[in-house]
């Protein structure tokens, strides 16, 4: 699978920014596809997941309400619409996907880190 992140950028508090995943490779009907983020200093946190398996989503309790995954099957694109922007979103975003897979999203993006593969990623910086 390859993955490749655009989207990022420099914005205000409050603001927002919709990244983008260009998804290609995929050979089974059942996936998943999370972000995950690396700020500066700190561990990497997934943010959102999608599971085609069970069409759950899962989203961190730091993003919830305000970010939102989505899945253009007809685009090969995963977006990851970020609203209300905080300085404490400030990190490289990546794009990560593993298949096949038979769990819910909550479950996928545990095992992202070991078994998924992943984009080059995108800096979002959110000044305050």
């Amino acid at each position: 699978v390859r993955l490749v992140e655009s989207g990022g950028g420099l914005v205000q508090a409050g603001e927002s920014l919709r990244l983008s995943c260009a998804t290609s490779g995929f050979t089974f009907d059942d996936y998943a596809i999370s972000w995950f983020r690396q700020a500066p200093g700190k561990e990497r946190e997934g943010v959102a997941c999608l599971s085609t398996a069970d069409d759950t989503v899962y989203y961190a309790d730091s993003v919830k309400g305000r970010f939102t995954i989505a899945n253009d099957k007809a685009k090969n694109m995963v977006y990851l619409q970020m609203n209300g922007l905080k300085p404490e979103d400030t990190a490289v975003y990546y794009c990560s996907a593993v298949e096949p897979i038979a769990v819910g999203a909550a479950q996928a993006i545990k095992v992202m880190p070991s078994f998924g593969s992943w984009g080059q990623g995108t800096q979002v910086t959110v000044s305050s």
